[in-house]
């Protein structure tokens, strides 16, 4: 017994002789480092808004366990960029460990004035990790991009607590917009000139007309938004060659086409609105609209990457042209509550990647004339998506007062068990709802090949050949030209889009 004690402990202690107690940490000599990149390229930022936390892996590739005596910024302590190393911020670390073979992460960030900086609007803001060892030096260069911007907010009072609005007997974060604000002069003039960053949300008050302008570019923080008050109105007249974009305040790549980053534009009950050459994505509800005072009109507007619904209405009274919708969870296209509505050449597509969604719905809630549908008409549009069923009716009111009707229209409803399919509202063999439409019985039939869908490239291609020149004439003169400026006289296709090669970038 005793001797297999003493080879247990003669086997321990040769194994603990044989690990190192200490390591010899030889210094650098300034060229035995490599690096994940040469270049770490932060992506842009506005102005006094930190930006997201990148990485640089840096390799000890010798067989010696080294030191780097001096690991720091460039610009030193009056960098604007901020370091982590083995867990420690700060821009000057000395003496940093490195064991042979190994590795360790880096992690840099940035918050910059552009103001402490330059007058220009956009700035590019440059630094540099610097390895020293002695008289050799090993650099990383950082490049961030650094844009101005108007900053718009709610007022944050001496108890903590911030401004708010009045909703539907509740509040919200948020505050009115101001055309004799301090700071910002007129807020209800949005030019291209800066960007627009919102936290909370900004509100157009009674009374009052935003008018944003074309190639406005306007941001939106998490839970943030934009309301339209009783008796306001929002005017967006973008053009073709400078559209006015809405989206979130996220300006890495890695956030281009991510949805719900943002609330929604929101007009309320009894306001007023228009939207031309927009893009609206990346929010919850791209636009919703209430029981408005007056029709509100929609050209050449796209909405994307909605978590909920591209476009909303309730009761509404909404009239599209040129209108294309993608990737939205519930559905690209909502007529609730009731309402009037009136599209023709739109495309309602919708390749969100998870069931339970659709392209089109309508419904009239109970049923009750409170709620009726007073008209649901679609002409020369495409109602598509990755779903069976692109075209969803919760009709509950007396059938003859059934007015919905589609004209000269794609619609896709793949029904394989035919529950539904021929009885109402899913009679799409009565002309009285269904006149010289098209409908895909299969994901194949009647295909209109988006150029790319995931990247909410939703025209069609001269490969849709069922699409093409077959859309009524005398819709197509109410909207001459598709949402690119192609003329669609004298041959219409279905849809926003005159069809494009197949090939074509």
């Amino acid at each position: 017994m005793k001797f297999i004690l003493y080879l247990i402990l003669f086997f321990v202690l040769s194994c603990l002789s044989a690990c190192r107690n200490d390591y010899n940490f030889e210094p650098s000599s300034g060229s035995d480092l490599r690096f994940s990149r040469d270049t770490v390229y932060l992506d842009t930022i506005f102005s006094n808004i930190g930006s997201s936390t990148y990485t640089l892996k840096v390799y000890n590739k010798t067989n010696n366990d080294i030191k780097i005596p001096s690991l720091k910024l460039g610009k030193g302590e009056n960098s604007n960029f901020r370091l982590m190393v083995d867990g420690i911020s700060g821009k000057v670390f000395n003496n940093v460990e490195l064991l042979a073979k190994d590795s360790m992460y880096i992690f840099v960030e940035t918050t910059v004035d552009i103001h402490a900086l330059t007058n220009e609007n956009e700035f590019i803001y440059t630094d540099q990790i610097q390895f020293t060892s002695g008289s050799k030096s090993q650099n990383v260069e950082l490049v961030t991009l650094v844009k101005d911007a108007v900053f718009l907010y709610p007022q944050k009072f001496a108890d903590g607590s911030k401004e708010t609005l009045p909703l539907n007997g509740d509040e919200i974060e948020g505050f009115y917009l101001d055309e004799n604000d301090p700071i910002n002069g007129n807020e209800l003039v949005w030019t291209n000139t800066k960007p627009y960053v919102i936290y909370g949300y900004a509100a157009v008050p009674p009374n009052k007309t935003l008018e944003v302008k074309p190639g406005a570019q306007i941001h939106f923080h998490d839970n943030s938004g934009l309301l339209v008050a009783n008796n306001g109105n929002i005017n967006v007249t973008g053009t073709i060659e400078n559209p006015i974009v809405f989206q979130g305040d996220r300006l890495e790549p890695v956030f281009e086409n991510v949805p719900g980053q943002w609330g929604a534009i929101w007009l309320t009950v009894g306001s007023k609105g228009n939207f031309e050459n927009a893009i609206i994505k990346n929010a919850t509800v791209g636009l919703l609209v209430n029981k408005n005072q007056s029709t509100v009109n929609l050209h050449n507007l796209q909405v994307y990457n909605a978590s909920d619904f591209g476009i909303l209405g309730r009761a509404a009274d909404l009239y599209g042209t040129n209108v294309v919708t993608n990737n939205c969870g519930q559905a690209a296209l909502a007529c609730t509550f009731g309402g009037s509505y009136h599209f023709i050449q739109s495309t309602f597509g919708n390749y969100w990647n998870k069931p339970n969604q659709t392209s089109v719905v309508i419904d009239d809630y109970d049923g009750t004339s409170e709620f009726a549908i007073q008209k649901a008409l679609f002409q020369n549009c495409i109602i598509y998506g990755s779903s069976s069923e692109s075209l969803i009716m919760n009709m509950k009111g007396n059938q003859n007062n059934f007015n919905i009707k589609f004209e000269n229209s794609l619609i896709k409803f793949v029904d394989y068990s035919n529950q539904v399919f021929g009885r109402f509202p899913y009679d799409f063999n009565n002309t009285a709802y269904f006149s010289n439409c098209l409908i895909a019985r299969t994901s194949t039939q009647f295909r209109p090949y988006f150029k790319n869908p995931n990247k909410n490239e939703m025209m069609i291609t001269d490969k849709a050949t069922d699409l093409i020149g077959i859309g009524n004439v005398n819709f197509a003169q109410q909207v001459p030209f598709d949402i690119l400026g192609k003329s669609r006289i004298p041959n219409p296709d279905l849809g926003a889009y005159q069809n494009i090669s197949e090939t074509q970038e």
